[in-house]
């Protein structure tokens, strides 16, 4: 079911590449290359747009769709560790008041009496 899936989410993104190429925009964009001039003189100019448009919002709701219902229910799901801050195992106490560190008295050159 998975693989299925994956084949019509890969069929659906194609699609939707070459309904979004398609659509004319301002500078003309890719739509002449692929003939989208000649899908306008079929249709209309205006019945064209609609159905570019109406095309591009069905592929990519499916496209939405096979990708939320193949990651709920088809992924297998990975134990993820357990937070430190969520962890029970350890309890150690962290001092409230900060505690200096052991000092040690700076030793002293020894004189020597007779110097």
């Amino acid at each position: 079911m998975f693989s299925f899936l994956m084949g019509v989410q890969i069929v659906v993104s194609i699609l939707l590449i070459v309904v979004v190429l398609m659509q004319a925009s301002k500078g003309g964009g890719l739509a002449g290359t692929f003939g989208g001039g000649a899908v306008g003189t079929v249709f209309g100019v205006r019945r064209t747009a609609d159905f570019l448009i109406r095309g591009t919002q069905v592929l990519a709701g499916i496209f939405l769709v096979l990708s939320l219902i193949i990651n709920i229910f088809f992924l297998p799901r990975a134990e993820l560790p357990e937070s430190v801050i969520q962890g029970t195992g350890s309890t150690q106490q962290v001092p409230t008041t900060p505690q200096l560190p052991p000092t040690q008295a700076p030793s002293l050159p020894q004189q020597t009496p007779g110097k």
